[in-house]
């Protein structure tokens, strides 16, 4: 048998083993279960094959991208800041209602004095925003319970201020400012202060004691 392994011009030549058997030996010696002990897993295998691939990926993009690394970087970074600049401007278009922004109140029907002791409450816990809401319903509300705004369930803090305006000349200013912040807390997204609340209840205990100026609202109504 040895004759058919050895293959050469004389006895003292090199003894070379077939392809097949040679191959065949060595799957058997490192298949020993002791060359594998310190062997990642095979979750481990899985994600150092995905980070090579991202690493391609990257280096890839790198290698497509004026500047390499730097470029890509750079490209990275503006696309970042562009998307905060988007974000920014989306949320300060959020709060339009003029061009389609949410009713005042819900669904329920509540008095004036309801949501002013809900806002109470609310302030009492320090949930400004809450707070905020409340007392801003409660003031168009008293408004329209005193036959000075015609009721308007589908209407929106905007114009609630407007006509409110109308017939409250004098706070026709603090009148659009509250419902800005109504806007702000209710749809833009910003939380509710203390300090805008006070401003809210203020501008609640000052309506309720103020006389309407009706011929005004008359001259602008051009009636």
């Amino acid at each position: 048998m040895l004759a058919h392994l050895v293959r050469g011009s004389g006895e003292d030549g090199p003894v070379q083993i077939p392809r097949v058997p040679a191959r065949e030996a060595a799957e058997r010696e490192l298949s020993d279960p002791r060359y594998h002990q310190n062997d990642p897993n095979l979750l481990q295998r899985a994600l150092n094959w995905f980070w090579e691939r991202i690493g391609d990926l990257f280096d890839a993009a790198a290698g497509a991208t004026p500047g390499g690394w730097t470029g890509l970087l750079a490209i990275v970074l503006v696309v970042l800041l562009l998307a905060v600049a988007l974000r920014l401007r989306l949320g300060a278009l959020r709060r339009t209602p003029t061009s389609g922004g949410g009713a005042l109140f819900g669904d329920r029907p509540r008095t004036a004095a309801e949501h002013r002791a809900a806002a109470e409450r609310h302030a009492a816990d320090h949930r400004w925003t809450e707070a905020v809401q409340e007392r801003m319903r409660a003031i168009v509300l008293a408004l329209e319970e005193r036959s000075l705004l015609t009721p308007g369930p589908g209407r929106t803090a905007d114009e609630a201020a407007s006509e409110a305006g109308r017939v409250m000349p004098a706070h026709s200013d603090r009148l659009r400012a509250a419902a800005r912040t109504f806007d702000d807390v209710t749809y833009g997204g910003r939380p509710g202060t203390e300090q805008e609340y006070a401003l809210l209840s203020t501008l609640d205990t000052e309506l309720r004691h103020s006389k309407p100026q009706l011929a005004t609202a008359l001259r602008r109504s051009g009636t």
